[in-house]
């Protein structure tokens, strides 16, 4: 997997330019499905990543990009779901995120593409 291009907003993963957040689990990449998460928006200013989501939770190590600023809010019950299962969560921008995928393809991760 190369990553060519992070921007604010966008994403160039293999050739194919991503403009919303994505889900890299076990080496395939789809869009992340947020929705479920919007009821917790009020709550965090911002949609946050929810329990209530499809994570890629079979990995040893899972890498949340959290946006060019690293904004994008994590709930308390990821990070208790992810200790359950011992699974490393490492939580960092989006660019440090794409460093370590860079050196990591065993990695699952779940990147943030704006704030």
């Amino acid at each position: 997997m190369h990553f060519y291009k992070f921007s604010f907003g966008a994403l160039r993963i293999d050739g194919t330019t991503y403009e919303q957040d994505v889900v890299i689990d076990c080496g395939e990449i789809r869009k992340r499905k947020k929705s479920p998460s919007k009821r917790f928006r009020d709550e965090f200013g911002h949609t946050p990543l929810s329990i209530e989501e499809k994570i890629p939770w079979k990995c040893r190590r899972l890498v949340i990009g959290t946006g060019a600023y690293g904004r994008l809010p994590i709930m308390k019950e990821v990070k208790r779901e992810a200790e359950r299962r011992h699974v490393e969560l490492v939580i960092v921008p989006t660019s440090e995120a794409i460093r370590l995928m860079e050196k990591e393809s065993a990695a699952n991760a779940i990147l943030h593409v704006t704030c």
